[in-house]
């Protein structure tokens, strides 16, 4: 029992070989079925993942059932992720290879039709993201954008944005300044008015 749990039934290197493989080959059909597919997961892409790693299984352990074997597999595939993750930090121009850039789908208020076309995205996606950032409606975004890891960043017109801390500060500062002037000028009328009298 130990021994077949523990015997790699194909060579090590192969193993790692099929393993890069498999993962450079799925990196590449993620990259080419766009932004879109990270976006949001549904129902359809789901069952894809499922059938994907059952499909891509055998080509990564080949006839090996092995424990031993799937340890290297796993580990291979660790290792390869957390490299092309630091390359990927480390070199802006691989980034943009291999992840693409943003793509703006709301500028100044309106959808981007050729964008969301491009992107299968639909505008009730982009509208249910405008009500999670509190906006009323499309008309409430100054840009929004679908980055290359399927987020949708979007940007609220500057009269639609919340007040923020320092905003409310600086209407503290003005008031108090308005105040004192008020207060200043309430004094100079006292001492008008009593000289008048």
């Amino acid at each position: 029992m130990w021994h077949d749990m523990l015997t790699v039934q194909i060579p090590i290197v192969e193993k790692i070989i099929r393993t890069v493989a498999v993962y450079a080959i799925v990196v590449v059909l993620f990259r080419l079925s766009g932004k879109r597919g990270l976006a949001g997961v549904n129902t359809f892409d789901v069952v894809v993942i499922f059938l994907l790693s059952n499909v891509v299984q055998n080509a990564v352990i080949g006839p090996d059932n092995s424990l031993l074997g799937g340890l290297v597999g796993a580990v291979t595939l660790v290792v390869v992720n957390a490299a092309v993750t630091r390359w990927l930090a480390r070199d802006p121009r691989a980034a943009r290879l291999l992840e693409g850039t943003a793509t703006v789908v709301v500028a100044k208020g309106e959808l981007q039709q050729r964008a969301l076309r491009r992107l299968a995205l639909r505008p009730s996606e982009i509208e249910h993201a405008v009500r999670l950032q509190n906006g009323d409606g499309i008309s409430d975004i100054a840009e929004g954008r679908l980055e290359p890891d399927g987020q949708l960043i979007l940007t609220l017109k500057t009269a639609q944005q919340d007040a923020t801390r320092g905003d409310i500060e600086a209407l503290r500062t003005q008031l108090a300044s308005i105040e004192d002037l008020l207060t200043v000028l309430a004094g100079r009328h006292r001492d008008g008015t009593g000289k008048g009298s």
